[in-house]
This record gives C-alpha cells, structure tokens and sequence, in this order.
C-alpha cells in the first residue's frame, strides 16, 4: 500500500518539525521548494547583480505559464500582480462603467470582493447583494440585465465553496461577466476557466498555493481585454516597451498590458516554484484529503460542543473550518492553541482553522482533543 499524500510530500513542507499549521486562510508557510528559490535569487542578486536576467524573465514567463496550466488558461491570459487585491481593482476600475450599469455581489465576501463594487455605486453603477448560499435560480434571475456578477470561490470565513460552473452557464447565458476571487481555492480545489466560463479571475500565492505573500496572478480572457483599460500605466503595459525611446501608447497584445513596471522578481522566483509544486502533487490528490482534513476537524469540533460554520457537504465544503465556543471567547481559544503550538485565527467571534494537504488526520485528533 502506497504512502499518504501528506507523508509523501510531508519533508517538503519544514514548518511540520515545530508547528500544527492551521492557517492557511491567512498567510501559509513556505513550501520548501518556494524558500529555496528565493534563496537562490536573493543570493545571485547580491553575488552578481542583474547579470543574469534573462533568468528572470523566465522566471516571469514561468509563473504564467505554471498558472495558466492550472487553471486551464493561456499564459497570455495571466498577469502578474502584487496580490488578490489589485487584481480586483484592475477590473472593477477598468471596465468604462456607465450611470444605471448593475452588478451582483454577495454579503459574505472579504472586503477586497466588495469594497470595490461598493465604490462604483458612487458613479450610479445598481449593485444587486445576493447570498453565496441563494439557490441557482435566485441567481440567475438576478443577472438578467446585470452587467458583471463578482463571488469568491471559496468564502473566507464560512469555507462555502461555489458551484463556479454552474454560475458561470448563467453569466454566459445573460451575457453577464463573470468576475472571480479565487485565493481561497486556487490550487487545492478544481477549477478550469473554459468550463467555468470565467472572464476574469483574481489569486495570490501566500494561502494555498504555499508561496510568497506580495506576487500574485491576475487572468483575463483574451476576448475581454480590450474592454479592460489598465489602471496604472507605466513602461511595461506598452506593446515596445523593450524600445526606451518609444513613445508609442499602444498596448502589449496580452495580459502583460496590466502589469505596470518592475515585477516583484523574487517573488515570481518563489511563486513559480510553488505553483510547479501544487502541479506536481495535483489539485485531483490534494481536493479530497483537505475535504477530508476540514470533515474531521468540523466534526471533532461539534462533539466537544461546538457550533460549525455554515453546513459542509461534499459540494461546497472546503478547507476553511470555523468554530466558535459559547462560553469561550475565540481570541482566547487562539491564544492557549497558539501556546500548544497549533495556529489558527481569530475572525469575527469564529475560530478559524484551515488545515492542508501535508497535516495528519492524527494532528487534527490532537488538535479537536485540545478544543
């Protein structure tokens, strides 16, 4: 019999030897091949400076096409971002709103998927508040007419994990683009943006995707882009941008035409090696043992008199746990956790824990027998 996931690839992740790691909703450790390659660059830039940049433009290229596998994109379709944030902005500032345009944004979302759509109300853009757990029809009949529909993947504090398929059939159906935040799923659950029918999409490396905080990917649909102005124009949105004398504004023929100057190259070093990993081990092993992890933890949780979250079934469950103790404050819980060495955070009265693929189903007894 063949090892677990989590022991094959345990040796790749260090924070094992001194933590129970449950916070991957927030900021996740390195995984080694990741803190390797930063290492590499930080140590060749102070050693030789610039000499060999042609390796960081391969590293540039390779987290595009490293993303673009795993979301079933073109690299031309990926652009390299600081994080999730700007990705979004991109696009909710970039598209020519006008007075009367709607939306359809849901409650629940972290404030990087809806302050965004809340601004543009003050430019006379109608945003249509669903919740991420209405029925398919509400929704679909919210996006007649609406111009743009914005939902995370996965909700930051519930772990409600949308049906992105089902959504994206009616956005296309009504002619409605289908904007997502996927940092909360990129990597560990399956998404492909052709079946999704996504036009724009949003991640950054340091939760799931086990890299660095601060490099992000940004994917918009070759057919959109045009519709897409960039925010910020600097010297390497332009198609020659190559040609220091050009003086020429047309933009770059791809997504490269949002990325506004120098790229944070260490951490395209880092964030290329992450996504290789994440390929390497396969969104197809990693789905059902984090389910698996979050199923166990939920459900230790409950039995020692906890109230869940949200209901989790296979469908829509996730990595994302939270708990919450009547008689305990979450802060607390956090704090004497944190003192046994198991790391999770305190969100809005919840505990929430997010455990990966490398933890244990024995780590997660532990950490239910410590609740």
């Amino acid at each position: 019999m063949g090892c677990k996931i989590y022991e094959r690839y345990r040796d790749q992740m260090p924070i094992t030897e001194s933590l129970i790691y449950l916070n991957h909703a927030a900021v996740a450790p390195l995984c080694k091949p990741a803190a390797e390659a930063m290492k590499q660059l930080a140590d060749e830039a102070m050693r030789f400076g610039s000499l060999h940049y042609d390796r960081w433009l391969a590293a540039y290229e390779g987290v595009r096409q490293s993303a673009a596998r795993l979301i079933g994109a073109s690299p031309r379709e990926i652009a390299i971002v600081k994080n999730t944030s700007e990705g979004i902005a991109t696009v909710a500032i970039g598209i020519d709103w006008q007075p009367g345009d709607r939306i359809v944004a849901f409650h629940e979302e972290f404030p990087a998927n809806f302050l965004p759509w809340k601004q543009l109300e003050q430019v006379g853009v109608r945003i249509t508040w669903l919740s991420v757990e209405d029925p398919m029809d509400k929704i679909d009949a919210a996006c007649l007419g609406a111009r743009l529909l914005a939902i995370s993947f996965v909700q930051y504090l519930s772990g409600y994990r949308a049906d992105l398929n089902a959504i994206g059939e009616i956005c296309r159906r009504r002619g409605c683009f289908f904007f997502v935040d996927a940092i909360q799923g990129l990597g560990v659950f399956p998404l492909d943006v052709e079946l999704a029918q996504i036009d724009a999409l949003a991640a950054d490396g340091h939760k799931w995707l086990l890299g660095p905080e601060g490099c992000g990917v940004l994917y918009v649909r070759q057919e959109v882009q045009d519709s897409i102005r960039p925010v910020e124009l600097g010297w390497t949105n332009v198609a020659k941008y190559r040609d220091y004398a050009s003086r020429d504004l047309t933009l770059r023929p791809d997504a490269g035409r949002y990325e506004c100057g120098t790229l944070n190259t260490i951490g395209c070093y880092g964030l290329r090696a992450a996504l290789e990993f994440i390929l390497e081990i396969g969104v197809e092993n990693m789905a059902p043992a984090i389910l698996a992890l979050g199923d166990l933890l939920a459900a230790g949780a409950a039995a020692k008199g906890y109230e869940i979250l949200g209901k989790r079934t296979p469908e829509t469950g996730a990595g994302i746990v939270s708990i919450r103790h009547p008689a305990t404050d979450s802060h607390l819980i956090v704090r004497r956790l944190k003192d046994l060495g198991i790391i999770a955070a305190p969100r809005q009265g919840w505990v929430r824990m997010a455990p990966h693929f490398y933890i244990s189903p024995a780590e997660i007894d532990r950490v239910t027998a410590e609740l």
